[in-house]
């Protein structure tokens, strides 16, 4: 590296050559003195660390700009290619967070409309009261009404029953009174009861919500299923919905209205079907029945059992009550008679008085299950005998037959036989599978009318 003091003494020339003033003055060692009017030419000034620099060219005015340094444009231009790279990546992020955005809205679209679709299903089952869960049909029972609302709604197609009974005992007579309750069937006054509330009765009074009383003729009866139709001469009465009883689930809510004890007209309770299909045995005739936990008093007796969107679904009938032989108390045991059961009579007791019913003419009896796991043989109905010229003999039913199914309803005890047989009337056609010989035979069967004693 040059130092001054080796050039201390070098004439300095511009770039055409001729000479330049270099002197330095005292304090200012090291430094050159500025020049008083701009001049082309290119000085060198000493750094005053030992090294000489060019500094900046002055420009005059009017002359032609400089040339861009090489270098400097050089990295201008990447520099301006950077930028426009930076840019396009962002315009890229950009477009790709939109087309990102747009498709991702699109999926949440679409899972949006499913979950609705969905939910709108669901919402379609719960006003039909039922759920479907695991291709099990149930009732949901925290849809529909409140009790307050459904009572509010239905306690006008309630009704309380009185009835005035004659009895004889020892050649004289004596006149009591019994009680009851029932529901409105038709709005021109048809209206459902027990059998056992009417049971001998020589007059039935019938008392609307407001107190309205209709002297009642009864229309028909049958013991065997504990039903009765009265009729009242009214018009303009407001009906129950029927509901379907098929449906219930154990642990759906229900309603019970009824005439408790005969003077707390218009009663409410609330609970929850505690079991379905019980063989409930009453006068010596077992009747299927649903059980509820809602207070069943006497006076309840012919009333309507709802479910919570004010349907009927059963006709309360008895309880249990008092201990058992150990001594415990029973309490919150209730039935009901399903309406899906009776529904069909109650419309042959108004066109006919009395239940048309079907009959097979077999005499049959339950299976042992040991006897059926012993021997290999499914769960039916044994057939003892058949009656000659029976729609049974017929279909080609015969002794030592099991009987599995009757028009697709299962049947494994007598008891399932006489609600299968329910479902039908005189002339119905039905298939009837049968076990015989180690396997499953399907007859055709065409029912007969039930024989009225």
């Amino acid at each position: 590296m040059d130092t001054y003091e080796e050039h201390q003494d070098q004439e300095y020339t511009s770039q055409n050559g001729e000479a330049l003033d270099t002197a330095y003055h005292g304090e200012g060692v090291g430094q050159k003195e500025q020049v008083a009017e701009p001049t082309p030419y290119t000085y060198y000034g000493y750094s005053g660390q030992g090294v000489y620099q060019q500094p900046q060219q002055p420009q005059q005015a009017g002359a032609a700009p400089q040339k861009v340094n090489k270098k400097k444009s050089r990295a201008l231009r990447r520099v301006t290619a950077a930028v426009l790279v930076v840019a396009l990546v962002a315009g890229a992020c950009c477009i790709t967070g939109a087309v990102l955005n747009g498709k991702w809205e699109s999926y949440m679209a679409g899972e949006m409309a499913y979950l609705q679709e969905k939910l709108h299903a669901l919402q379609k089952e719960l006003e039909g009261g039922s759920v479907n869960l695991g291709g099990e049909l149930i009732v949901s029972p925290i849809e529909g009404m409140t009790p307050a609302q459904l009572y509010q709604e239905n306690v006008k197609s309630v009704v309380n029953i009185t009835c005035e009974v004659v009895t004889t005992e020892f050649g004289q007579s004596f006149k009591s009174t019994s009680s009851g309750s029932g529901f409105v069937l038709t709005e021109d006054g048809y209206i459902v009861t027990n059998h056992h509330v009417i049971d001998g009765a020589t007059t039935i009074k019938v008392v609307t919500w407001d107190d309205t009383e209709y002297k009642a003729q009864l229309i028909g009866s049958d013991a065997s299923n504990d039903i009765a139709l009265l009729k009242v001469d009214a018009q303009g009465l407001q009906k129950a919905k029927i509901g379907s009883s098929d449906n219930l689930a154990v642990g759906s809510q229900v309603v019970a209205i009824g005439n408790a004890l005969g003077e707390l007209s218009s009663s409410l309770t609330v609970g929850y079907i505690s079991g379905k299909d019980r063989d409930v045995t009453t006068d010596g005739t077992i009747i299927n029945m649903l059980q509820t936990d809602a207070v069943i008093n006497p006076g309840n007796s012919g009333g309507p059992l709802f479910n919570m969107h004010g349907e009927v679904i059963g006709i309360t009938t008895a309880k249990y009550s008092g201990s058992t032989g150990s001594g415990a108390s029973i309490e919150g045991i209730g039935f009901a008679i399903p309406i899906d059961d009776v529904i069909g009579m109650l419309e042959d007791l108004r066109d006919f008085g009395y239940i048309t019913g079907v009959q097979m003419g077999v005499m049959v009896r339950n299976m042992d299950p040991e006897v059926a796991q012993q021997y290999g043989l499914p769960m039916g109905v044994y057939v003892d005998s058949v009656v000659d010229g029976s729609c049974a003999q017929k279909a080609g039913i015969r002794a030592k037959d099991l009987i599995l199914d009757v028009g697709g309803y299962e049947v494994e005890t007598m008891n399932d036989l006489t609600r299968a047989l329910r479902k039908f009337k005189a002339g119905d056609t039905a298939i009837v599978s049968v076990w015989r010989g180690g396997q499953e035979v399907r007859l055709t069967i065409v029912f007969d009318a039930k024989s009225q004693a």
